[in-house]
C-alpha cells in the first residue's frame, strides 16, 4: 500500500487515501475524512509505482 496526498476538490485541505499499487488501474468514490465530501478517485499505475492519479467532485 502506498500512502498518496492531495487536496480535497471541495474543501480544499490536504488529506490522503491508501493506494493499492499492485493494480494497473482503479476507480472508486471515497468520502473526503474532513468535510464527508464524495471523491471519485482515478489512479493508474505502472510496475507498481504510481502513474497517475485524478481527485474529482461528483457533481456536475
Amino acid at each position: 500500500m502506498y500512502e498518496h496526498h492531495f487536496q480535497c476538490p471541495y474543501c480544499w485541505e490536504d488529506i490522503s487515501m491508501l493506494l493499492d499499487l499492485t493494480l494497473v488501474s482503479e476507480e472508486y468514490i471515497e468520502d473526503c475524512e474532513v468535510c464527508c465530501n464524495p471523491i471519485q478517485i482515478h489512479y493508474t499505475t505502472s510496475q507498481q509505482e504510481l502513474q497517475g492519479f485524478q481527485a474529482d467532485s461528483i457533481e456536475q
